[in-house]
């Protein structure tokens, strides 16, 4: 069972960091605005004090090619005591390539807020390494800086995960979602991007309630990390809810297939007490990829382990924040999700 270290909460007036882990585009000239625009939404919406860390804004041909100082980066962040929380500034493909120079007893001794998505699965799962809960949800190019305004369902996601040490309680999948592309470039900036009317939570099998610590992540970034020092045992699953999601290049069935059949090979899968998906980028392959999860899952005698589709997490905007470790529950009576931890702690 997991049992991590909760950070304490965020409040106005905190001093937080943007880091580039992966991808650098937030430094690179054509895309420096959308950067801007997100921390300063940061700042308005939240009450934030946004700081870069050295290579933050370095660029994305200098971040690619020094891993070791977007690592330096990450854990000046969490070894500074004026800053309060860390924000990715956007995913990628390549932060596995940090593991060599991380120190998992600085990011234990000085639990802070962490929070991203897709390829900051592999930084989370440093920190889960750490003994660290960390929250998978919105980057600063992606979300905090979406065209026109930041939605209300993020915002207030953000709001009672990172800022909040009450129970973050029941979690209402979006009532909208876009994964439309619309190219960042500044004159796009106030042009709204297409949202469409969201279904609700699916449930797609079970019964009863499944309740547990949250673990999981983008599936194609899981997949990096099979059998890396960061990849956490399969005790880590015992009792667990799954999370999982698929990114923007919208894998195909087989391999999304593979990648759970392997975690059910890996003795992963019959560990869990449920599993929870998020809407695929679009509703790309939606029905494809539940009929596919069934079929796994029967392999491994699965049939009743509950699964809830539809989440509002991971590469659809708005998007939701969930927190490792936190104990999480699947009702199948009304296929709904809760969060019955609060993300953070309060602070001394």
């Amino acid at each position: 069972m997991l049992n991590l270290i909760k950070p304490p909460r965020l409040q106005a007036g905190d001093k937080v960091a943007a880091v580039s882990l992966s991808w650098g585009g937030a430094g690179d000239p054509q895309t420096l605005w959308r950067y801007e625009q997100g921390k300063r939404r940061l700042q308005e919406v939240f009450g934030l004090q946004v700081v870069e860390m050295p290579y933050t804004l370095a660029g994305s041909d200098f971040v690619y090619r020094h891993p070791e100082l977007r690592a330096a980066d990450w854990m000046e962040a969490f070894a500074d005591p004026s800053i309060k929380g860390i924000f990715s500034c956007i995913g990628g493909n390549d932060s596995a390539r940090l593991l060599p120079y991380i120190d998992f007893d600085l990011i234990r001794r000085n639990p802070k807020v962490f929070i991203g998505y897709s390829d900051t699965t592999a930084l989370h799962f440093m920190c889960l390494k750490a003994g660290l809960s960390s929250f998978y949800g919105p980057a600063i190019l992606s979300d905090f800086a979406e065209n026109v305004s930041l939605p209300a369902y993020t915002r207030n996601a953000v709001a009672k995960a990172l800022f909040c040490s009450e129970p973050i309680g029941r979690v209402e999948p979006s009532p909208v979602y876009t994964g439309q592309y619309l190219a960042w470039e500044e004159k796009n900036k106030d042009t709204a991007r297409v949202f469409s009317q969201n279904t609700g939570y699916e449930l797609l099998q079970g019964s009863g309630t499944a309740q547990g610590p949250l673990i999981g992540g983008c599936l194609e970034t899981l997949e990096t990390l099979k059998g890396t020092a960061i990849f956490p045992a399969v005790e880590c699953f015992d009792k667990a809810i799954l999370f999982l999601e698929t990114s923007e290049c919208k894998p195909p069935v087989w391999f999304v297939e593979d990648a759970l059949r392997n975690l059910g090979v890996a003795g992963i899968l019959n560990r869990l007490s449920g599993l929870f998906f998020g809407k695929p980028m679009s509703g790309h392959l939606y029905g494809e990829y539940a009929a596919m999860i069934q079929k796994v899952l029967k392999e491994f005698g699965l049939e009743n382990l509950p699964v809830l589709l539809n989440g509002s997490f991971g590469h659809n905007e708005p998007k939701t924040v969930l927190p490792y470790g936190a104990v999480a529950r699947i009702d199948c009576n009304d296929a709904s999700f809760s969060i019955l931890d609060a993300g953070t702690a309060n602070r001394d």
